[in-house]
């Protein structure tokens, strides 16, 4: 899957507001926008060549309101810490409004930051290592065939 490229889309009611924060906040590109597409204005923020991107849309004659829950995130890696303080800094200069996270797990090496919408944004401060993510998979499903074996053993 080499080729293939990640978009996150979500709508918002504040389509301008959105754009500007994601794109001053985070540093990212507007790579397209449209217009009446459908009945759908939106944007498309990232980093040219990047294999992923976030789409903001809003419906005309449609409301969408605020996130469903705390705990709808994105969640950004940034090892160094300099630069980790620098980025913190800059979403809360483009509007973001840091929060303590839904999950205690996002604030032992990061900060949680809240958009308009309140969608939120966790930057972690750590390098992302998904060999340690797949040990972490393989642990929890030998803990849960554990779990299955003694409840068979118990019935």
């Amino acid at each position: 899957m080499t080729d293939v490229v990640m978009r996150v889309a979500r709508p918002t009611d504040n389509l301008e507001v959105i754009a500007r924060m994601y794109a001053d906040g985070l540093g990212f590109e507007l790579l397209g926008e449209f217009v009446n597409h459908r009945g759908f204005d939106g944007v498309i923020l990232g980093h040219t060549g990047a294999p992923y991107h976030l789409e903001f849309t809003r419906q005309h004659g449609h409301g969408v309101g605020q996130a469903p829950t705390h705990d709808h995130l994105l969640v950004f890696y940034v090892p160094e810490r300099g630069d980790w303080e620098r980025r913190c800094a800059r979403l809360v200069a483009a509007g973001f409004r840091q929060v303590p996270s839904w999950n205690p797990y996002w604030d032992d090496d990061g900060r949680t930051f809240e958009d308009v919408d309140g969608y939120r944004v966790v930057l972690q401060n750590a390098a992302w290592d998904g060999a340690d993510m797949s040990r972490a998979v393989v642990t929890r499903r030998n803990l849960h065939a554990d779990s299955c074996r003694e409840l068979l053993v118990a019935l």
